[in-house]
Parts: structure tokens; C-alpha cells; sequence
């Protein structure tokens, strides 16, 4: 097969009309037919199990929903379908952007909370619900020192400057991923007499008569996906239901629904579980259904690996300091520090023919243990002269020398009149072999859509826009907040926030009888 054939194989893959104007995209935001009332699967006569607040899903939300809840005094369940808990939390890139903090100001950064609202809005090409987006970013720096003082999470000392953002704000876990915050937040809730249940899959959400949401048919002891098999409980939610099952970003069929390019070619970040099911519940029983077809891309990864990977941080990396080049010219074709959308729409406009490139100072900035992992995968390539590099990947090396001597020239003089990428304090030109290259392409990472909710993390339902009482969601589960595109970072304040909010708001609900 050809350069050329393998390009057009890649694009008739990934690429189904994505060459359409921004427009046509737009207008496919949200396409979902909308229940007319409300229906249920019935409140039975009697509970197999009764407790004050149930808690669907063990991501951050979930998690944090939980802890608060039970903090509050309520006494808690929480279930999760999958055999281990956390869901993309504990598998995230485990950065957390957070304006306006304490490393922010030993580093002399200047940053507000109304800073990383304009960074969202404008990413979220203002569509964002505002008071969702403003809840995050207002609130995020509390639920930061929380994760810190009260449930003991470690980050590094060092703020990374990711996509879309305006300055550097983003911490990063000790850990190196989600796991930094779900494990101690697991072990909180277990000194606290909370263990998350596993392999117990929702059924319905149960809905009676009079509006109220008072609990939640399961299936437990089921294996993934759900077969069928194992034993159906009915589980009395006295106060609320607090539902924080995620996004749906491996549901082909659900997310083709949606955005139908996002066929089954398209590689996924997300665990297995990241499925639809519990999303398909919460509309049966009438929740309002928000910006669906808003289906986030990442652009910082491999092809030559599954998932996530590991080369997430040589990508990241590579947009401050490197470059992404179109391996068709030798060229930049995006900024490389935009937004994600921006840059996996460029990415799919020249068919995934694109690499990241660093030298031997960018190099050093990843871990040494990591590096070597990269390498012995052959995920990163190393090379010794960049005329090796163009030969590996058939990349015109005239040109490529070009571009570098170009975007050194622009470092020199603090600007980038190309492609408006902002200069980092510290940035160095590309000038120091040996050289690094890794393949990219943009997988799919995160689904902005779900149940509308409102500041309280309150359901909305589909038919009254009032709140559905009983019924608090937090996490992916929801949209609204993050609009056309979610930033870096913005999902663990979205999930934390909000899932703090909605365990407080649920321990406080009167109980039903």
C-alpha cells in the first residue's frame, strides 16, 4: 500500500465528513428525540435494601458524592458495574486545572477564577451554560486545597501548561494519573465504613407517581457487559439517588446515534464500562437530555498503542516544548497548544499524517523510567540527526529543516506570527540532538452531553424544567458545562465540585416515607 493509500485508508476512517464546515456540525449538537412524559419501571412494595443515599458509579463524582455524603451522616451506598472501581477516573492523564493557587503564586503566575471561565467559554465556543461553567471554575481552588488537606492527595511541585489555557494552572498528581485521587479517596471512604460495590449494574431508576426518584433496581453479580445474568435488587434511596455513571465514550452504537462519523474505527481512551445504560435510564424517567452530539476528541496520543497509552505525557509535552508536524509538507499545521477541538479537527483535515517532535532538552522533561518505556515500545522513536528522523518517517527533510529554523527564530523572538502559540517562560529552541518523534492521532476521550442539572447538581426535568426531586447527577453523566469543548484539566473540577455537591445536597433532603 502507498503513502498516499494508507492516508486516504486512515482518513476514510476517521475522517467521514469532517471536512464540512463548522456549521453542519453545530447543527447536529444535541439531536436526540426527548421523552414526551416521564416513565418508569415502578417503586415496588418492598426494598431489598435501604439506605439514605445511593451513589451510582466510583469515578470522582461518584467518589466524591459518596465521601460527602457520608460526612454528612447519611448512611451510604455505592455501585459500580464494572469488576474494579474508579471508571476513567483512576485511568486519567491526572491533571487537575485549577486557577488562582498556591503554586500559581510561588511561580509569580498571574491567574483569577474568571480567567479559566473566559478560557472555557471561548473553547466552549459559548455554549457552555454559564452558571455551570462559572460554578467550576469558582469553586475548583476549595474542592483543590479539600483534595489536599482533608482527603491527602499529593501533587508535584511543578504547574503544566495545557491546551486552550491561557497561562499554566494545571497540577498533576504525584501519581501521575487519576489514580493519585481515587485511591486515597477510596481509602476515606473506607475509614468511614463505606466500600464501593462491584459488578452491580443499574437497571432502572425508580421514579413514582408523585415525581420523586425514591431508589433504583440493580443487578448484582453481573459480569461486563451485562449478560443478563445475575440477581435483581431493589435498593430504597430514603433522601436521593445520586447518579455519576460517566460518559459513553465506548457505546458505538449510543455515540454513533449522536454523531455518526464516530464509527468503530475510532479508537477510545475510555475504560470498557464508559457506556450508555445509565444515561438511557435517566431520559426513560424524563431527564433533560444536553448537547449529546458534543463528542471530544484528544489529540496527544499514539496510534501505536491501545488506549490512553502511556505517550499522553510525551504528547503533552511536545506542545510546549516541541513541535507537531504534517509528515505530507514538513510543517506546522496547527498551534499546538490550542484547544483539543481546534487541534484533532487539524489533525483529521491532513488524514493523521502527523508526529510530535522534541529534542534532547524537551526529552529530559519526562520522566527517565517513562522515556525508556516509550522507547522500548517503540512509541517514541529516538534518532541521532533529524535526517534520520525524515527518513523514518518520510518526511520532506528540506522542509522540515525549514520549519525548525523557523520556530527557533520565533522563540528568539517571543512570538509566534505563525500560528499564535503562547511562549512559555522557559521555552528553548529545537536545536540540541539526539532527536524524538512519536506518531499522533486523536482518540476518542470525552462526552460534553448528558442530564441537564442545575448549580445545586439538581436533575431538570424534560418536560417541566423543574427539579426532579430525589435525583442529583455530577460528572460526565451531565453537559452543559464544558460546551463544544472540554479544556484539560476541567473534568476534575467538574466531577469534584459537583459530586461534592450533590453527597452534601443528598444528606440534606428530607426524607421520603
Amino acid at each position: 500500500m502507498t503513502r498516499q493509500d494508507k492516508s486516504q485508508h486512515r482518513m476514510s476512517v476517521s475522517r467521514r465528513g469532517l471536512l464540512q464546515a463548522g456549521a453542519a456540525f453545530a447543527a447536529g449538537a444535541g439531536a436526540l428525540a426527548v421523552p414526551t412524559a416521564a416513565t418508569s419501571a415502578g417503586v415496588p412494595e418492598s426494598w431489598d435494601e435501604s439506605y439514605d443515599v445511593v451513589v451510582i458509579g466510583s469515578g470522582f463524582a461518584g467518589l466524591s458524592a459518596a465521601y460527602e455524603a457520608r460526612k454528612a451522616g447519611a448512611s451510604v451506598a455505592l455501585f459500580e458495574k464494572m469488576p474494579s472501581r474508579g471508571g476513567n477516573s483512576v485511568i486519567s492523564g491526572g491533571f487537575w486545572s485549577v486557577a488562582g493557587t498556591p503554586l500559581q503564586e510561588e511561580q509569580g503566575i498571574e491567574d483569577s477564577p474568571e480567567s479559566l471561565l473566559e478560557d472555557m467559554l471561548a473553547a466552549g465556543l459559548d455554549m457552555n451554560h454559564v452558571e455551570l461553567a462559572r460554578k467550576v471554575a469558582f469553586e475548583s481552588l476549595d474542592a483543590l486545597m479539600w483534595s489536599i488537606e482533608e482527603i491527602g492527595v499529593e501533587y508535584r511541585d511543578n504547574l503544566v501548561h495545557l491546551g486552550g489555557h491561557s497561562v499554566a494552572r494545571s497540577y498533576y498528581t504525584d501519581a501521575g494519573d487519576g489514580s493519585g485521587l481515587t485511591r486515597p479517596l477510596m481509602e476515606r471512604l473506607r475509614e468511614n465504613g463505606v466500600e464501593p460495590r462491584t459488578r452491580v449494574a443499574l437497571q432502572h431508576l425508580l421514579r413514582d407517581a408523585d415525581g420523586r426518584v425514591k431508589g433504583v433496581a440493580v443487578r448484582e453479580g453481573v459480569p461486563f457487559p451485562d449478560d443478563g445474568s445475575g440477581e435483581i435488587r431493589h435498593i430504597k434511596a430514603g433522601k436521593a439517588v445520586v447518579l455519576a455513571a460517566g460518559g459513553f465514550g465506548n457505546d458505538v452504537a449510543f455515540r454513533m446515534l449522536q454523531d455518526p462519523r464516530l464509527e468503530d474505527g475510532f479508537s477510545s481512551t475510555n475504560q470498557p464500562g464508559s457506556t450508555a445504560e445509565a444515561l438511557r435510564e435517566a431520559l426513560k424517567i424524563g431527564c433533560t437530555p444536553i448537547q449529546l452530539s458534543w463528542i471530544q476528541l484528544l489529540p496527544p496520543l499514539s496510534p501505536d498503542e491501545r488506549g490512553f497509552g502511556l505517550g499522553f505525557d510525551f504528547g503533552v509535552m511536545t506542545t510546549v516544548h516541541g513541535i507537531w508536524i504534517n509528515t505530507l509538507t514538513g510543517e506546522r499545521f496547527v498551534n499546538e497548544i490550542a484547544d483539543r477541538k481546534t487541534r484533532a479537527d487539524a489533525m483529521l483535515r491532513v488524514g493523521d499524517e502527523t508526529i510530535a517532535i522534541a529534542d534532547a532538552d524537551g526529552a529530559e522533561r519526562i520522566e527517565a523510567e517513562l522515556m525508556e518505556q516509550l522507547l522500548e515500545r517503540e512509541v517514541v522513536m529516538r534518532f541521532d540527526t533529524l535526517e534520520e528522523l525524515a527518513n523514518a518517517h518520510d518526511v520532506p527533510l528540506d522542509a522540515l529543516e525549514e520549519t525548525i529554523s523557523n520556530w527557533n527564530a520565533a522563540v528568539e523572538a517571543g512570538e509566534d506570527a505563525q500560528w499564535g502559540r503562547a511562549m512559555q517562560r522557559d521555552q528553548t529552541s529545537l536545536d540540541t540532538p539526539p532527536w524524538y518523534a512519536m506518531r499522533l492521532t486523536p482518540k476518542i476521550h470525552h462526552t460534553m452531553g448528558g442530564v441537564g442539572i442545575n448549580t445545586e447538581a439538581q436533575a431538570l426535568d424534560v418536560s417541566t424544567g423543574e427539579v426532579i426531586p430525589g435525583l442529583y447527577c455530577a460528572g460526565e453523566i451531565t453537559g452543559g458545562v464544558h460546551g463544544a469543548v472540554r479544556l484539560g484539566g476541567c473534568a476534575y473540577g467538574d466531577a469534584i465540585v459537583f459530586g461534592r455537591i450533590a453527597g452534601r445536597n443528598a444528606a440534606d433532603e428530607e426524607e421520603w416515607s
